[in-house]
């Protein structure tokens, strides 16, 4: 596949950096052959048809108008004619197969990508950054299918007309074949250089913006924020600063790529130049005709045109070059675990002395955690801010591995789970109520695809959230973009409902009720308490969400500094007295 072959050349062709296997990004063009095929034959095709116009414009001048032969005038302007007609029937067909191959591939190739960050874990998706997935998924590969259209178009045609119109120039007239074969050595050297040094730019260019688009992400996302706080000015600021970077560095790859167009111009038509010259002089002396000097300058104006094609079409491949690899970078990522999925029936989670660091050369965020819980108990955990209670809950739904010791969730190491098999047995609310636009019912069936009216209106009783939907349209009710028509308190309650009508073996609820008043959440807690098959693990900074628990782990800087029940914390753990003194005053709560 040509557009295989160049990308993979210009992206591992310096031999000082190797990229990422690159056949996993062209694989998903399997399926055009077909267009694949036909595409640069077709355009072949034409180029043919092109070269034969300067003879037949040769043969006309030379015996139509030079020997006063109008019936010979009439029939080479009508081979010109059915030359053009069919050169234009072969570019538009070349077209079509170019266009059709380039946007099938996108389209495949997006959806893998999108489906390959869409299973990424939470550590991966972490030190990638969702800016620079975000960017990979749409502008490399859009820049990637302009690459493989114009490759399909041109990679053939370009040198075939600068290769042919050099033989037939040989062929017109052999002594000034030196002028064409020293022009197209010259450009050759131009064009290299110019590829040389704008390829490593361009993937600049591609990490520019990744950080203009993190830039974006945080300030659309902090909007409220900024304004609440007056912060409009730096926020230009900062935008304009990445903004300025990445516009340098694209004038600088631009401007280097844009000499190659009037050096193109300059050299050849100073060969063009050179060509009449002697030509008017070899006329002049009878050795060639005046149609022969026609047809080898329409020859050089052709290798002219095709030159700046090429030109052109070298800077896009050079740019599709650094896209494919920085795709390929993310479709060469391998986290897929095997091993057992049969867990044991009996222990919901075992941690046996886990620690976790998000930075693996950083401070731990969890340090030496130990616990058992057997499946249908309640696990509450507590603690203050920044003690670790969300990433014990990301180490048991398996977002993020262990760094030291052993998670066992239904008895298999977290490490050897299948994540999407983990995913199926865990349902996850997170702190932060996430919805989708669309209608209600297509966010509850995100937790059961098959879930019914009757299964969606229970699960939205038992989250404390059918009142306030009936009173809107039930289910049929719109959803705006992340949920905004929708108070955060009624947010929560929905994401509830979407975590428990998965009816899964573990519930897991990190601080997900903290919008609701304390009635709310006491109906919410007797209703999730009632799910006698379910483990459920509840976060929550508030004692009177976890006191009820089977058993409580209390985090005090990673560390879990009290296990056990809620009297038994109360006597031995100081912290947890001190969390629950300080919310009741030391009253007795039961």
């Amino acid at each position: 596949m040509p557009a295989c072959y160049i990308i993979n050349m210009y992206t591992c062709g310096n031999g000082k950096e190797r990229s990422p296997p690159l056949k996993k990004v062209f694989r998903y063009i399997k399926g055009y052959g077909k267009e694949v095929v036909l595409a640069p034959l077709m355009k072949m095709l034409e180029a043919f048809f092109e070269l034969l116009v300067p003879l037949a414009v040769a043969s006309m001048i030379d015996k139509g108008i030079g020997e006063g032969n109008g019936t010979h005038i009439v029939n080479m302007t009508l081979i010109m004619v059915l030359l053009c007609a069919v050169g234009l029937a072969s570019s538009v067909t070349a077209q079509y197969f170019a266009a059709k191959a380039a946007v099938g591939f996108s389209t495949k190739l997006r959806l893998a990508v999108f489906e390959k960050i869409s299973n990424l874990s939470y550590s991966a998706i972490d030190k990638t950054g969702t800016a620079t997935l975000i960017t990979r998924v749409t502008a490399d590969v859009n820049t990637l299918q302009n690459g493989v259209n114009l490759a399909l178009r041109l990679l053939l045609r370009s040198p075939f007309i600068v290769g042919g119109a050099a033989v037939m120039a040989v062929i017109v007239d052999p002594s000034s074949a030196k002028i064409f074969l020293v022009t197209i050595g010259i450009l050759a050297v131009v064009v290299y250089t110019v590829m040389f040094v704008t390829m490593p730019l361009y993937k600049k260019v591609q990490g520019k913006l990744d950080a203009l688009t993190v830039n974006v992400r945080e300030s659309l996302g902090g909007a409220r924020v900024v304004r609440a706080f007056g912060r409009e000015a730096e926020t230009e600021a900062k935008f304009s600063l990445a903004n300025s970077a990445l516009n340098a560095l694209q004038k600088l790859s631009g401007s280097i790529s844009a000499l190659t167009n009037p050096v193109t111009y300059a050299v050849l038509n100073g060969a063009i130049v050179y060509l009449i010259y002697t030509g008017a002089i070899r006329v002049d002396s009878g050795a060639i005709t005046v149609g022969a000097v026609i047809a080898l300058y329409n020859y050089m104006s052709q290798i002219l045109v095709e030159l700046v094609k090429l030109a052109n079409l070298i800077v896009t491949m050079t740019k599709a070059g650094a896209s494919a690899q920085r795709i390929a970078g993310i479709l060469d990522i391998s986290e897929e675990k095997s091993g057992s999925l049969i867990g044991d029936g009996r222990c919901a989670l075992s941690f046996d002395n886990v620690s976790f660091a998000y930075n693996e050369t950083g401070d731990s965020c969890l340090k030496n955690i130990s616990f058992e819980l057997e499946c249908g108990e309640t696990l509450g955990i507590i603690g203050s801010t920044g003690s670790g209670k969300t990433t014990l809950v990301n180490l048991i739904g398996g977002f993020y591995e262990p760094t030291e010791g052993s998670a066992m969730v239904l008895g298999v190491d977290t490490k050897q789970w299948n994540k999407k098999a983990l995913a199926e047995k865990c349902a996850y609310v997170p702190q932060k109520a996430v919805l989708f636009s669309g209608t209600l019912r297509e966010n509850l069936r995100m937790g059961k695809r098959d879930a019914t009216d009757e299964e969606m209106e229970k699960a939205l009783e038992n989250a404390m959230a059918i009142d306030f939907v009936k009173n809107k349209s039930g289910l049929d009710t719109p959803v705006s973009e992340g949920g905004k028509n929708f108070s955060g308190g009624q947010r929560q309650r929905l994401a509830i409902a979407r975590a428990l009508i998965r009816q899964t073996p573990i519930l897991m609820l990190d601080d997900s009720a903290s919008a609701l008043d304390m009635a709310t959440e006491a109906s919410l807690r007797e209703n999730v308490s009632s799910m006698k098959n379910t483990t459920k693990i509840i976060v929550s900074q508030r004692t009177s969400s976890v006191m009820h628990a089977d058993k409580i782990i209390v985090l005090e800087k990673g560390e879990a500094v009290g296990i056990g029940r809620h009297a038994e914390l109360l006597e031995a753990c100081p912290v947890y007295r001190e969390i629950y003194e300080s919310q009741f005053g030391g009253e007795a709560v039961s």
